[in-house]
């Protein structure tokens, strides 16, 4: 998701229908209705997600062609799609951050320019799905001394009040081919990849439309390497029952993707994953959805990190078209995770059919004794944020956090954060 070091930015952050089927069509067939333009329900249904969730780049290609949209912008994109099989999207993402007291800056801005894309050639026919998916994107200040990312370390919070809103500057976030057999039942992605698209994944992971806070966006007990070279492969066992497993250059760097694939082949350093999970049906695989993922890391004498390991879950699941709570936690030893132990819960609300949601969450967290100098400091998060389509391509989330006994802040009992965030997508 967002360009940094394993411990600090995890972003550093996915078939039973064909891959040229629109949603209602496969929702007929499957005997189901189809959900409204916008519902993570949604998000996941559609067949060109064969590998990643909703913040991969499948996902939120498809995310943004159910989302309102003008006609002309439309009839490219099925130009697009039918004449040389490219799927492909350009947006811009602005985040402002207030907080009510920190040990340094207490305010920042920052935008993001992202292009983004999956080519799916019409010579590997029906029953070879797959592609080449490709993202570039420039993260940026805009104004102020720091970035969104920052914030909460500036704060004492021993977390990020933004993951994917960095000055990192220009960044390779993607460059991996993805392919499916046995309609779909096996599915493999290979290169540039971010591990967060495709590990422990639920229907409100997406940082640039959900949550903000890293609490809620992936799981902060979880190392994840920034966006490099990695292989992983998804098995569905039955239709209901799946295992994803993989390794990734726990080392990468999006602004300088060429090391990635030189360190991937020649160090034996790799970070590891495992995941094995129950879901009510493919179409809603992600918002209907129970797992545990295990993960291990190799010690990085270049960047002072031991090795680690750990383990995680999450359940969430849909009700009424319209509700999904979840509930999703986890342990980690080392590696460089950012908490040791975290337990999180939440619920979000469709609201209507114009891609309006509102969610909360709420979020317990223990950070390593090593960070907070041998004392146990447990810290407390909340957020909620209300995201509405006010235009065709443009949506406004307005967002509130409250961080609890910031663990690196011991003269702050609470902090707030007041947040707006706009994107526009074509």
């Amino acid at each position: 998701m967002a360009a940094g070091t394993a411990s600090a930015d995890p972003d550093s952050a996915n078939a039973t229908e064909s891959a040229h089927d629109p949603p209602s069509r496969a929702a007929d067939e499957a005997g189901t209705k189809p959900t409204p333009a916008g519902d993570p329900a949604e998000d996941a249904g559609d067949a060109t997600q064969r590998f990643g969730g909703p913040s991969s780049v499948p996902g939120q290609v498809h995310s943004d062609e159910q989302a309102p949209r003008t006609e002309g912008a439309r009839r490219v994109g099925d130009w697009l799609t039918s004449s040389i099989g490219l799927q492909a999207g350009i947006d811009y993402s602005v985040l402002a951050q207030l907080l009510s007291e920190s040990l340094d800056e207490d305010a920042a801005a920052g935008g993001v320019l992202r292009v983004y894309g999956q080519w799916t050639p019409r010579f590997l026919g029906e029953g070879l799905a797959g592609g080449l998916v490709c993202k570039l994107e420039h993260r940026h200040r805009l104004g102020t001394d720091i970035a969104p990312q920052a914030l909460g370390p500036a704060a004492g919070y021993q977390g990020l009040t933004s993951v994917t809103f960095s000055d990192a500057g220009l960044l390779l976030t993607n460059l991996y081919w993805h392919q499916a057999f046995f309609d779909s039942r096996i599915a493999f992605a290979a290169g540039i990849v971010d591990t967060t698209d495709y590990i422990d994944v639920y229907g409100l992971v997406n940082p640039w439309t959900e949550f903000n806070n890293l609490a809620f966006t992936t799981n902060p007990t979880i190392a994840f390497p920034d966006q490099s070279f990695g292989v992983a492969v998804r098995w569905s066992i039955t239709p209901q029952l799946y295992t994803i497993l993989g390794i990734a250059d726990p080392g990468g760097d999006p602004a300088h993707p060429g090391d990635t694939f030189r360190n991937f082949f020649t160090r034996s350093t790799q970070f590891r994953h495992l995941e094995i999970g129950w879901v009510g049906s493919w179409e809603k695989r992600f918002v209907d959805n129970v797992h545990v993922m295990a993960w291990q890391v190799d010690q990085r004498d270049e960047a002072g990190v031991d090795a680690g390991w750990g383990i995680v879950g999450s359940f969430s699941r849909e009700f009424g078209d319209r509700w999904l709570p979840f509930l999703r936690g986890g342990y980690s030893d080392g590696g460089g995770a950012l908490l040791r132990g975290s337990v999180s819960a939440g619920l979000g609300f469709r609201l209507n059919d114009r891609n309006d949601y509102i969610a909360f969450g709420a979020s317990w967290g223990r950070p390593p004794t090593d960070v907070t100098g041998g004392r146990p400091e447990d810290q407390g998060t909340f957020e909620v944020y209300y995201r509405a389509h006010i235009f065709p391509h443009v949506s406004i989330t307005p967002d509130f956090q409250l961080l609890l006994n910031p663990a690196l802040n011991p003269s702050a009992d609470s902090i707030w954060v007041l947040g707006l965030r706009l994107r526009a997508a074509f």
